[in-house]
């Protein structure tokens, strides 16, 4: 989330590549350069024809199903999975069907107080990760960016007046990680943003599945400020698991939407059975709908204990403006962005870094 840190982006821009130990940390503003990764963002908690809110979103399904479905799935993995490969193995090795049976049944009684051990250790954490997340609903102001003034308004953590930045001096970076741990290599990628206050970067940042899924987030913000992305429910509900009426959030509805879109597609054989069958042991392993009966319930609350008040300089910052004080690009950022959607559609497959620094290159006044 938002906070102050001792770190520096100002001598950076867009393509800019800085190494560490462990990974590396790539630049994509200032400027902020089109970028041809399809834009998509799960943390846009609001937006309207003036600002866009990034975080202090809502609950949604998939965090509950992993943080319940995750170690209910590993435990039974140990306690039933472990039994029927060791059976299956002494049937290779030439054991009778009953051996293999008693094998089974000698290894399940063996694992399933760990499994059980592993389940309740593993929930108690992810109840933990659930109670900080929730606070932060209710206590965390959002990133908001105004496209009519081109300005982005941070609060950061403890602040008391929210801290106002030109959009097109805003840094925005990618985040690439990796260590390794007892079970093999992990990688870990984020997104951020942030701008320089009296020696010190303030900024946000967002874990992400991956660095096309990263370079997505800033994409969906960065089209929505340039006015080339105006309908951002397709962003947010790219599944198409809303319907006419339901309500504006995940729940209920959204997984009666999706099995019936699976039945759909079934019968107008767009999926196999196979595909089904895999949808249902997903969400029997991640137990069926109690996500989206805890998600329902988690918006009831929040709805009911409040989300914190706008400091009344952010709301008189987030009024509306007449056309004619709309703030407008900069000739630079049209100039060059021109040129980074040419090279783009030349060299499609070319990693966007080096697009950035073709531009630069290239362009005299740069």
């Amino acid at each position: 989330m938002s906070g102050p840190v001792e770190n520096s982006a100002s001598n950076n821009r867009a393509g800019d590549v800085e190494y560490f130990p462990s990974g590396r940390q790539t630049y994509l503003a200032p400027l902020p350069l089109p970028t041809f990764e399809h834009p998509f963002c799960p943390y846009i908690s609001g937006y309207n024809e003036i600002f866009l809110d990034f975080g202090g979103g809502e609950p949604n399904v998939f965090s509950y199903q992993i943080w319940l479905g995750g170690p209910f799935t590993c435990s039974f993995l140990v306690a039933f999975g472990g039994p029927i490969l060791g059976g299956f193995l002494t049937l290779i090795l030439g054991d009778s069907v009953s051996e293999s049976w008693q094998s089974m049944i000698g290894i399940f009684l063996a694992c399933w107080e760990s499994a059980l051990g592993m389940w309740l250790l593993s929930s108690a954490i992810c109840l933990f990760v659930w109670f900080q997340a929730h606070n932060l609903f209710t206590k965390v102001i959002p990133t908001r960016f105004n496209r009519q003034r081109r300005e982005v308004c941070f609060m950061p953590d403890g602040a008391t007046e929210p801290l106002f930045v030109p959009w097109e001096s805003l840094s925005a970076w990618v985040v690439q990680a990796q260590g390794a741990t007892q079970y093999g290599v992990t990688r870990q990628y984020g997104m951020g943003m942030g701008f320089e206050h009296e020696g010190e970067l303030v900024r946000v940042e967002f874990q992400c599945g991956s660095l096309q899924l990263a370079i997505s987030n800033w994409e969906a913000v960065r089209g929505y400020m340039e006015y080339e992305l105006n309908d951002l429910s397709t962003l947010q509900d790219p599944l198409g698991l809303q319907e006419p009426g339901d309500p504006p959030h995940e729940g209920l509805h959204t997984f009666r939407n999706a099995r019936a879109g699976l039945h759909r597609r079934l019968r107008e054989k767009e999926v196999g059975r196979i595909y089904a069958f895999f949808w249902y042991v997903y969400h029997v392993m991640t137990l069926w709908t109690l996500p989206n009966h805890l998600v329902e319930w988690e918006i009831k609350r929040i709805a009911k204990v409040g989300r914190r008040a706008l400091p009344p300089a952010m709301q008189a910052w987030s009024e509306p403006l007449p056309p004619e004080q709309w703030a407008k690009p900069s000739s630079e950022l049209l100039r060059l962005s021109a040129k980074v959607k040419a090279l783009i559609k030349r060299y499609p497959r070319t990693p966007i870094t080096e697009i950035y620094a073709e531009v630069y290159r290239n362009d005299s006044r740069a």
